[in-house]
């Protein structure tokens, strides 16, 4: 008998130069800085184009820059805590009622009731620190969706925006008006108080989420709660620490809210909530949890307030054409986690 032996033979070349632009896309989808970067380059790609269109105006002016930080800063407190609420997997709706609430109740206090505007900034804060945790706390023991509980606590701080006063409660005291047009010289500009604190909360998130203990159970819980119970995580009081770094985040976002416009209303920041989430998500934080950087929300929060800048520099656009912006910028992050997360089940 003679044996038989078979030559090896060659891979197919049309295989191996398909397999390397496929891997490297599939690398690409499945990294999760990737959200981040895409938000990082859309903001210098829209600063870039407003540099160009608006150069004779004052656009590359550092102050316009910086401008962006002093007019969205109550707006990135806010996103930073719903970005610790987002990250365990959880939603916060109360943002904004509890943005507004706070304005009425710190002008209520220093106008009605005489109290020093430094007195009333801890009172505000264990009032939206207390509210936050009242929802984390329902949603944990009664297992009831944060939706739901979050969605009651928008009801009941506008409602209680009401109960306050009906109407806008202008705030002339001298504390606050000279904290609201104090400024921080940078050099080449400046920064208001508020836009100050908005970036040590923004650098105290980083620090927390990212390098204690605490934000490891953020990320596991939002990843898995399953095998974050397994792993014998207390998943019940970090949800409820998330929802009241949310309540003391909005809280804060709040008073400096009030620094910005000098006055409490029931109407105040109505729909913020949807605007932190906006910027949560551009930023590129997964709505299912347990992916995304709080400095992406920050390149979220800085793409809105830009939106914003280059509608006002262009002059013919109406304010509206920020919220359609908004939207398809949704709809674009929203299909690009898709894909991300379609590329990890497979």
């Amino acid at each position: 008998m003679s044996a038989t032996t078979k030559t090896p033979t060659a891979p197919d070349s049309r295989t191996t130069s398909t397999s390397a632009p496929t891997s490297k896309a599939a690398a690409l989808l499945g990294d999760r800085r990737l959200p981040v970067l895409v938000t990082a380059g859309l903001f210098l790609a829209m600063y870039i184009t407003g540099l160009s269109r608006y150069q004779n105006y004052g656009f590359a002016e550092p102050q316009v820059f910086l401008n962006l930080f002093i007019d969205n800063g109550y707006l990135l407190v806010a996103a930073v805590g719903a970005t610790f609420v987002i990250l365990s997997g959880g939603i916060d709706l109360s943002v904004g009622s509890l943005i507004g609430f706070t304005t009425m109740l710190t002008a209520w206090l220093v106008e009605r009731q005489g109290m020093p505007f430094l007195a009333v900034i801890p009172v505000a804060l264990a009032v939206g620190a207390f509210g936050g945790f009242l929802m984390g706390y329902v949603i944990q023991n009664f297992e009831i969706q944060p939706f739901i509980v979050t969605l009651a606590g928008l009801f009941l701080f506008r409602g209680l925006c009401l109960v306050i006063s009906k109407e806008s409660i202008a705030i002339d005291d001298a504390t606050v008006n000279s904290m609201a047009q104090a400024q921080v010289q940078l050099g080449v500009g400046f920064l208001s108080i508020s836009a100050m604190v908005a970036l040590v909360v923004l650098a105290a998130a980083f620090y927390i989420l990212h390098y204690t203990r605490f934000g490891r159970r953020v990320y596991a819980i939002g990843g898995s709660e399953q095998s974050a119970m397994l792993m014998g995580l207390p998943q019940g009081g970090t949800k409820i620490a998330v929802y009241t770094v949310s309540g003391f985040c909005s809280a804060l976002a709040g008073l400096l809210f009030t620094l910005y416009i000098q006055s409490g209303d029931p109407l105040h920041a109505t729909g913020m909530e949807l605007d932190a989430i906006a910027a949560v998500v551009i930023g590129g934080t997964l709505l299912t949890g347990g992916s995304g950087y709080v400095l992406g929300t920050l390149f979220g929060v800085l793409v809105l307030g830009l939106i914003k800048t280059i509608i006002q520099f262009e002059g013919t656009l109406s304010s509206w054409w920020t919220k359609i912006a908004t939207g398809v910028l949704l709809c674009a992050f929203i299909l690009i986690q898709r894909a991300m997360t379609a590329r990890k089940k497979t």
